[in-house]
């Protein structure tokens, strides 16, 4: 009788290494909608902190919500989605501007 193994050896490396390997971007994001006095900039604070990623986020004068953010796009996507599971019937309008990653930002901050 023969035995076949399948071994699969998986490694869990802290998710600032993956920057490395990854493309980094830069993500310019305008919301429209009731995004103001929900608590969605510290929501976004606190998603980005979990996904490493790195900018900021603001409320404007007008009531939207402006965020720039850096770090790999799959980390971006996944921000946004956790935002619109969150945020999906508050936000009316989202714009993105995907650019090159500067590197400019060591956290993600309120401003």
């Amino acid at each position: 009788m023969k035995v076949r193994e399948n071994i699969v050896i998986e490694s869990r490396l802290p998710d600032h290494f993956y920057s490395f390997i990854r493309p980094m971007v830069r993500a310019h994001i305008h919301f429209c909608g009731t995004v103001q006095g929900v608590g969605f900039r510290y929501t976004t604070l606190s998603f980005a902190q979990q996904l490493s990623l790195t900018g900021w986020v603001k409320n404007l004068s007008d009531g939207s919500v402006q965020a720039l953010l850096e770090g790999p796009r799959e980390k971006i996507e996944e921000l946004l989605s956790k935002l619109k599971v969150q945020f999906g019937s508050f936000i009316r309008e989202t714009q993105i501007e995907w650019v090159e990653a500067r590197g400019e930002f060591d956290r993600f901050s309120i401003i």
